[in-house]
């Protein structure tokens, strides 16, 4: 895998977005750059988190995205139009949403949805399609796969459900994956398994992984980089295995909120926020 800190696939300079109608930004000033790593977004529901990845994709048609830089490889991301967009979108940078149920066609069988995916970017017939599929399937780790491929998406379990939603994902080789939160409504085994498919894509494949996730305890042990965020804007930023070295009061709340296996049967503290937080830090 290339290190972290080697020349960054995806570039983030100064990020805003504001809702139509909304009389402030969601998201203000973030920077950040992505190298072929695992770099973890952390922070509250509401703190801008997922807002900042559909923005890369560029899939907040009521929102007005600003930034001094938003660059994947040689594209350009803030001047591409949309039917340029479509080439990127799901080719070149993909998106695991949250929870498969509410992704899949819920009418449609679970492989048939995978290929199609598959033939919207890639030249090929059904049958190749059938076959590539099939082969992704069982690389994400489902057992008999040609049984899965026509299954519909309620005779599967979350678990299987979100593999498929990885398959469907990572089947046109994207450089960039952001993951939005892909293992919160799975059990800790099915959760182990599927970071352990996303760790191998960053390893093996040498891909740029965005993992949006509220769960400190995941990405200090999964993730490369974590930057956190408070109220749409980036406060903190450092190594993943340093998190316990965390520096800004917000993370240092966020730490100390969580229960710990062995530890103090004394009220878990509440997070005391203030309003320096909101001040721009700027963060690469």
């Amino acid at each position: 895998m290339q290190e972290p800190n080697s020349k960054p696939i995806l570039s983030v300079e100064n990020l805003s977005i504001r809702y139509r109608g909304t009389p402030q930004d969601a998201v203000r000033n973030v920077s950040f750059n992505l190298g072929r790593e695992r770099l973890g977004i952390v922070g509250e529901s509401g703190s801008g988190k997922s807002t900042v990845g559909r923005a890369l994709l560029k899939l907040l048609p009521t929102a007005d995205i600003n930034a001094d830089r938003m660059q994947f490889q040689d594209i350009d991301l803030l001047k591409t139009q949309e039917k340029d967009m479509l080439h990127v979108r799901g080719r070149q940078i993909s998106m695991i949403l949250q929870d498969p149920k509410f992704s899949l066609n819920p009418i449609q069988k679970c492989g048939p949805q995978v290929a199609e995916a598959y033939r919207t970017h890639v030249k090929c017939s059904k049958s190749e399609a059938k076959a590539k599929t099939i082969a992704m399937l069982e690389s994400v780790q489902i057992r008999d796969p040609q049984r899965v491929y026509e299954l519909y998406p309620h005779e599967v379990s979350g678990g299987m459900g979100q593999r498929i939603m990885i398959a469907m994902m990572l089947l046109t080789d994207p450089k960039v994956v952001i993951a939005d939160e892909p293992t919160s409504a799975l059990d800790v085994t099915v959760r182990l398994q599927v970071l352990d498919i996303l760790d191998a894509l960053v390893r093996d494949k040498g891909i740029g992984l965005i993992m949006i996730s509220h769960d400190l305890n995941l990405v200090r042990n999964f993730c490369d980089r974590v930057l956190i965020m408070y109220a749409g804007q980036v406060v903190e930023s450092l190594k993943a295995s340093e998190l316990g070295n965390a520096q800004h009061p917000y993370t240092k709340g966020l730490l100390a909120a969580q229960p710990h296996i062995g530890g103090s049967r004394d009220p878990l503290p509440v997070l005391e926020r203030s309003p320096e937080w909101l001040k721009d830090v700027k963060v690469i």
